[in-house]
């Protein structure tokens, strides 16, 4: 009975030591290298996991710019500091694009934007997007108010007012997933310095903006020709401020006449 129960022990250890150095053998013969710099550049990202890079995750952002499919800069929650850290590990030179924040390009409140009825479903921008008139507010292409863009901010950056979204440029890390939520494309990633832009993306022509909203952009054009450093241009019907070329003079809000061009 005691030699059975040896050997059998025998037998099931020798069993473990042939399996284990199998797969030790089959580890080192299979293993997949991984480029130490991924590591070194993971451990500088910031672990939001917000997606804003466009990649899923910093683990995968780490990978892309590792192999050179991403910038080293291109984590908008570390910004300059993460990006110059990350640009040394590389052993490239820096790249500061400067601090970016969203926009939305709407003054469509309760106060300015008319409704033609009373929206009852679910209180998502998307949802309504899908249904006859968009929801309440007359004007089609301007904010609806029901906050898809504030389910996917992770920075508690952007909350409606009155009816339209606003952002809280201090806490904006410009990650983007608001511009990607929005189903009118009202949100837009800008330069921080930036000082004024044009609170309107309706291209109706002025009349029907004026029956829609009383703060749309009319496409007058005044603004246009104010402008001394060509930092304004007409976009179909609405008028659009490039904010490189914008030297903050403020001309172009004093002539505004419905005051859609507003200072950040």
């Amino acid at each position: 009975m005691v030699t059975s129960i040896l050997i059998t022990a025998l037998v099931v250890g020798a069993v473990g030591l042939i399996i284990g150095f199998l797969l030790v053998t089959a580890g080192e013969k299979f293993k997949v290298q991984v480029d130490e710099r991924e590591a070194a550049v993971r451990a500088e990202l910031p672990g939001n996991n917000c997606g804003g890079c466009g990649y899923p995750g910093c683990d995968g952002l780490a990978a892309a710019i590792v192999k050179g499919d991403a910038p080293t800069n291109a984590c908008p929650v570390g910004g300059a500091v993460v990006g110059a850290k990350i640009s040394a590990i590389m052993g490239v030179a820096s790249e500061d694009l400067g601090k970016r924040v969203a926009f939305v390009r709407c003054s469509g409140d309760c106060n300015s934007a008319v409704s033609d009825c009373k929206y009852i479903g679910i209180q998502d921008c998307r949802a309504a997007a899908v249904v006859p008139g968009k929801g309440a507010k007359r004007c089609i292409n301007g904010c609806r108010g029901y906050g898809s863009c504030i389910t996917v901010c992770k920075f508690d950056a952007i909350h409606v007012e009155n009816g339209v979204a606003v952002v809280n440029p201090l806490n904006c890390v410009g990650c983007g997933k608001c511009v990607q939520a929005c189903p009118n494309g009202l949100i837009t990633l800008i330069p921080e310095h930036t000082a004024y832009m044009v609170a309107c993306s309706s291209q109706e022509k002025g009349k029907a903006v004026k029956e829609s909203c009383s703060a749309g952009c009319i496409g007058c054009t005044l603004c246009t020709k104010q402008c001394e450093y060509g930092a304004i241009s007409m976009n179909g019907n609405v008028s659009v401020i490039d904010p490189d070329k914008c030297q903050a003079c403020g001309k172009c809000a004093e002539k505004c006449p419905v005051k859609v061009i507003r200072k950040r």
